[in-house]
């Protein structure tokens, strides 16, 4: 099953739509609700992330039998250090992103702590794509 989504930047009221999609597509195909918090928070976090820091993005998501995959592809501003962005309370985001509540630095680290596999590609000024798996 496939399931895709597309994010535009600076749209807070759409984040979270394709985790809670994802949320109710997993249930009802009977997976664990302990890996589906993991797969939840993880894909909420990356789109949160493309919402506070990119101009857009897109999601595609594989659910296989055993694994999820999930993609995210962003148009942005990539980021220069990932070493430095995985480092919790690490963080680009705005003065206006963080008075929403956003922005505290935890996005990639709780990525990494709710996925199986994490692979993060950027380029500076470009993009970013972030590649999630979590087996069941």
């Amino acid at each position: 099953m496939e399931l895709n989504f597309s994010i535009e930047g600076g749209d807070f009221t759409q984040a979270g739509q394709a985790s809670s999609r994802v949320k109710k597509v997993l249930k009802q195909l009977g997976v664990d609700p302990k890996c589906i918090k993991s797969i939840v928070i993880a894909l909420y976090e990356a789109e949160v992330n493309v919402v506070a820091h990119a101009h857009r993005g897109q999601i595609r998501i594989q659910i296989e039998k055993d694994k999820i995959i999930t993609i995210i592809e962003d148009e942005g501003p990539g980021i220069p250090d990932i070493a430095l962005a995985m480092q919790e309370g690490f963080s680009t985001a705005s003065k206006k992103v963080r008075e929403m509540g956003f922005g505290a630095g935890m996005g990639l680290p709780n990525i990494k702590k709710n996925t199986n596999e994490l692979q993060i590609d950027s380029v500076v000024g470009e993009s970013t794509t972030v590649k999630m798996v979590n087996y069941f």
